[in-house]
């Protein structure tokens, strides 16, 4: 699945340093320099990710109200972006399990997402997004919505590739990651159910 819009604004994450031993590089024969990214485990922090959106009127319902499956479509590239800097590869998107909307968002709002990896396992990781309204008139923002990813990374045949492993530092990530563990156990419960109630039919 493609991930991109034209009319991203598109920040780099603060803090987003590469550690020296993440990548090395090689010279080839035809003189191109080649770039090759290890497994070592990598920070929250390194691929957290933040794009704004101004909300517009082919973006909304007759009632004015951003729709809900252009959010989606927002969130989907939000979470891309993290886990595409988290794994440097291509990524799809295998699920997009649970989504809160909290709020509405209007036409001529400031959306702000913000992604970041909670969780890291072999070939896929959960990202978390949140979003957020800014009124840059009275400076403030309200969360409007919440929602959990999960992204395969893949290389240019479409094949699974291992990930890194990603480090929790602050509490809060710490917390995100044990509960991404949680909510993988459940949908592999989901999964397996599904399997069970089609072989009854």
């Amino acid at each position: 699945m493609p991930h991109g819009s034209g009319s991203l604004v598109v920040q780099k994450p603060s803090g987003g340093i590469e550690h020296p031993t993440s990548m090395s590089s090689s010279n080839s024969q035809d003189g191109h320099q080649h770039i090759r990214h290890s497994l070592a485990p990598r920070a929250v922090r390194e691929s957290q990710s933040q794009m704004a959106e101004v909300v517009l009127p082919n973006d909304a319902n007759p009632l004015g109200n951003l729709l809900g499956g252009r959010l989606m479509h927002l969130i989907d590239i939000a979470g891309a972006m993290a886990a595409h800097r988290h794994s440097h590869s291509h990524v799809v998107t295998a699920s997009m399990d649970h989504i809160d909307f909290h709020l509405p968002v209007h036409i001529g709002d400031l959306l702000i997402l913000k992604s970041s990896v909670n969780r890291a396992f072999t070939t896929s990781m959960e990202i978390g997004v949140k979003c957020w309204v800014e009124n840059y008139i009275a400076g403030t923002t309200r969360h409007v919505a919440s929602a959990y990813l999960t992204f395969v990374a893949v290389d240019e045949q479409g094949k699974r590739k291992p990930v890194p492993p990603v480090v929790p530092e602050t509490e809060e990530e710490k917390q995100r990651y044990e509960d991404a563990g949680r909510r993988r156990e459940l949908r592999k419960e989901e999964s397996a159910r599904r399997k069970a109630a089609k072989q009854i039919r």
